[in-house]
């Protein structure tokens, strides 16, 4: 999962993003890690524990736990834990379908939260998951996540079609108690690239997401939040530093948190920046072949200026005038990396 405004040095508590494995139980048309039941790529939990220290000592304070499905990770309440005693926020991304209660209690006590992933109406979720049932599956299941104490949300994905099932999908969140509602816009990479052509928001499908979003915030008030993860410009304009691309950004970092946030550890052991299959042209490096607290100062020495730079030109295209002034920072950001690296590569 991304989390809305995550980045720069004013933003919310840095996230250090983990991807233990791509080992899934479905074969999602959307999903960003091409994850599936065939897949075994990952990584070790002694791998992820000194991981997770050394992401602390570099000012990381959110430790978020993705896929593939997490909870198909065997040491996934051992690293939960470990994130825990370092003083590390912990959350949670799950399609639902395998929370029952033996896994919710190896997990439960150490997650802050648990985001459960809903695509709109049952129909449009199974179409969505590839797998007829899921959405029974996951319903099923919240008896048990209730029954957990843990705080839980949900996140929609928003596509070209389906704001229209965004209140239906909210009001279900909402009816099954949980605390969040996240609104996230698909992004054509990994899988979706190929199944789900077309499918991205556009400008003008942006706009009505950013209205439904406000109604939401307007019906549910403090007692659900509603997150969506699109940007208006003016914020982009207003916050340069959240963005990487202001001009009072500390010319020698304190450490890697104040650099980059979300650092993304993927289940091949890359470290890269911001978002899962970010351009290896702008990696921090392999806990593989190098500790993390060990490729950090040389990172922030080399591979934050160009980074710096990337966001700097990102930036200023977000900036220019636009008739529909909404837009997905993260997806820009990561097409610029990517059409770059195709540049150097040729």
């Amino acid at each position: 999962m991304k989390e809305a405004m995550d980045g720069g040095l004013e933003g919310l508590a840095p996230i250090f993003q983990i991807h233990p494995t791509r080992r899934c139980n479905l074969r999602c048309l959307h999903c960003y890690s091409l994850s599936s039941p065939e897949e075994r790529d990952l990584l070790t939990t002694e791998n992820i524990a000194e991981a997770l220290t050394d992401a602390r000592e570099q000012g990381y304070l959110t430790a978020s736990f993705s896929g593939g499905e997490p909870v198909l990770f065997k040491g996934l309440g051992e690293l939960l834990r470990h994130a825990k005693s370092l003083g590390m926020s912990t959350t949670v991304t799950s399609n639902g379908m395998l929370l029952n209660a033996a896994r919710l209690s190896e997990i439960a006590k150490f997650t802050d939260v648990l985001a459960i992933s809903l695509d709109g109406v049952p129909v449009s979720h199974d179409r969505m998951r590839n797998c007829v049932g899921a959405f029974q599956r996951m319903e099923e299941n919240l008896e048990a996540v209730r029954a957990s104490k843990v705080n839980f949300g949900f996140i929609f994905t928003l596509t070209q079609h389906n704001v229209d099932e965004a209140n239906w999908a909210a009001e279900f969140a909402f009816k099954q108690g949980a605390k969040l509602f996240q609104i996230h816009p698909l992004e054509e990479v990994g899988r979706a690239r190929d199944t789900l052509e077309g499918s991205r928001p556009d400008a003008v499908e942006s706009a009505y997401a950013y209205l439904e979003a406000e109604r939401l915030r307007q019906t549910w008030g403090k007692k659900m939040l509603v997150q969506l993860d699109v940007f208006h410009r003016d914020l982009v304009r207003r916050f340069p530093e959240r963005f990487y691309a202001g001009e009072r950004m500390a010319r020698w970092p304190a450490n890697l948190a104040a650099c980059v946030t979300p650092l993304v550890l993927e289940a091949d052991g890359s470290l890269v920046p911001m978002g899962y299959g970010f351009s290896r042209e702008y990696a921090v490096g392999n806990i593989r072949d190098r500790r993390l607290r060990d490729a950090a100062p040389q990172w922030m020495a080399y591979g934050f200026p160009r980074f710096r730079e990337l966001c700097k030109r990102v930036y200023a295209e977000a900036c220019k005038p636009s008739e529909l002034p909404f837009l997905n920072w993260y997806e820009m950001l990561q097409a610029w990396a990517a059409e770059g690296e195709l540049i150097s590569i040729r």
